[in-house]
């Protein structure tokens, strides 16, 4: 692997563990400026304190967001956009590229594909496109991958899902971030036939913290290399706390019970 690559995957994965705890603050270019999306350093302020490996944001965002101070953090430029405005919210476009990010000091570039969409073929090019180009700079590149079309079933099926990560590997991507199954028995069939390390999504806000740590923990035992979670971490009560929580799930091995415990420990 290219050096310059190395370095920067070390920024963004925890180098003793090789795992992962991504905060995605992307969503405001889809939603609008949701909770959690106003205050965009004190937003990162509180996931860098809690422990979390990288933020990942449009290339607009880091002159709103640079802190100067205080715990740092990795930084992951996202590539492609759409709104919930559009017609065609599945239909992703390239706003950005990887120039972009080696000018803002990224450590990694993003781009999103859905599999099934009625213009798949042009995001799969521009996923290609975008492939060739980091990899000729040493940049890594996350691609987040899900299957969103009218023959799609269930976005959530596991040999969708797998199908979703072995495309992210063919095309060239450095880690890959798909939605998680359900369950561990059938995730680690998405792990088991990726190469690269791969990431769970994390999804629609779920119903509590335990269910948040709960599958935090079980995609690790299936293989997993780590979570990109948004709105469950930054729209949470207390984002700082779930993220030494999940930090510990994911770097220390705590089980959930011992994860929740932090939650409610003074010096945590």
């Amino acid at each position: 692997m290219n050096l310059g690559k190395s370095v920067r995957l070390e920024r963004i994965f925890n180098r003793n563990t090789g795992k992962t705890i991504i905060v995605p603050l992307d969503h405001g270019t889809t939603v609008g400026p949701i909770a959690g999306l106003v205050d965009m350093r004190d937003t990162i302020n509180k996931v860098a304190e809690g422990g979390a490996n990288a933020v990942l944001m449009h290339k607009g965002l880091p002159r709103c967001s640079h802190r100067g101070k205080g715990r740092d953090v990795g930084l992951i430029i996202h590539l492609s956009a759409s709104t919930t405005l559009s017609p065609f919210p599945n239909a992703k476009t390239l706003v950005a590229t990887v120039e972009d990010g080696l000018r803002l000091g990224a450590d990694a570039v993003s781009v999103h594909l859905n599999l099934g969409d009625e213009t798949e073929r042009d995001m799969l090019r521009d996923v290609g496109e975008v492939s060739s180009r980091a990899e000729s700079w040493g940049m890594p590149l996350l691609a987040m991958v899900y299957a969103r079309g009218p023959k799609v079933k269930s976005e959530w099926d596991p040999a969708t899902v797998a199908h979703c990560a072995r495309v992210a590997e063919e095309l060239g991507a450095d880690v890959v971030k798909v939605p998680y199954t359900g369950d561990p028995e059938s995730f680690s069939r998405v792990t088991e036939a990726c190469c690269i390390p791969v990431v769970i999504a994390g999804g629609p806000k779920m119903g509590s913290v335990r269910e948040i740590l709960q599958t935090a923990h079980d995609s690790l035992k299936a293989g997993g290399s780590g979570l990109s979670m948004g709105r469950n971490i930054f729209q949470a009560e207390d984002p700082t706390r779930l993220v030494q929580a999940l930090h510990a799930v994911v770097h220390l091995d705590y089980d959930v019970d011992q994860a929740l415990a932090l939650m409610h420990t003074p010096s945590a």
